[in-house]
């Protein structure tokens, strides 16, 4: 279906992850018929005239309120949304304060603090390719069926804390990885709200396919 919008919410950098995202958004159009919009996080614009938002790699965000303000009204709303690397953290923070009241942190811009729902990484994985395992019965596995390298621009992700108050709340863990307890995310109680930790528009500028990951949103916002 033609005419169909897609918000990639993200300052716009030279960083590989946005040159990749570059490269996949003719592809959305042309294979998908989405059309894709850069909207910087400190903006101020109204993400509600877009058939989706992508939450893309790079925080922290030069507004962090505001990203965190939209995600709730995305996830109470019903909006597509797709979350990847600092997309998927800041939807674990807004999840964690916004449905459990929690006092949830972040290492990377609260360093005072100590009990944070985002951690540091043992081990970065800056530019490095991770196996990504689906886990039986979720949605992702249904998209994808056997472990695969994800490429990885991160080091920080979810402590094993957040994720088990998450997954007792309803939030299905879609995906593992040797270095991550949660490679993948699926939120409840709405049409399509995912995240991940591997970026899968990597490759793109290679000619790689649309990741299924990319496809099932793509699916979701030509609904």
């Amino acid at each position: 279906m033609a005419g169909r919008s897609v918000a990639l919410v993200g300052d716009r950098s030279e960083h590989r992850s946005h040159r990749e995202l570059d490269a996949l958004r003719p592809r959305l159009r042309e294979d998908c018929g989405v059309d894709t919009r850069w909207v910087a996080t400190d903006a101020g614009g109204d993400l509600s005239s877009f058939d989706g938002v992508w939450l893309v790699p790079g925080s922290p965000y030069a507004d962090d309120d505001a990203v965190l303000a939209a995600l709730t009204t995305i996830r109470r709303g019903g909006q597509p949304f797709l979350g990847t690397c600092g997309g998927m953290q800041y939807a674990v923070l807004e999840y964690l304060r916004t449905e459990l009241g929690a006092d949830a942190t972040h290492a990377e811009t609260d360093a005072g603090r100590t009990d944070h729902a985002i951690v540091p990484l043992a081990c970065s994985l800056q530019g490095v390719a991770s196996e990504v395992r689906p886990v039986p019965g979720s949605r992702f596995a249904g998209w994808v069926r056997e472990p695969f390298d994800g490429m990885h621009f991160c080091s920080f992700a979810a402590s094993p804390e957040s994720i088990r108050a998450l997954a007792d709340d309803g939030v299905i863990v879609g995906a593992t990885g040797p270095e991550l307890a949660a490679e993948v995310l699926e939120f409840p109680h709405h049409p399509f709200y995912v995240t991940s930790m591997f970026q899968p528009h990597i490759g793109a500028s290679e000619g790689a396919a649309v990741h299924p990951l990319v496809a099932a949103f793509m699916d979701a916002v030509r609904v």
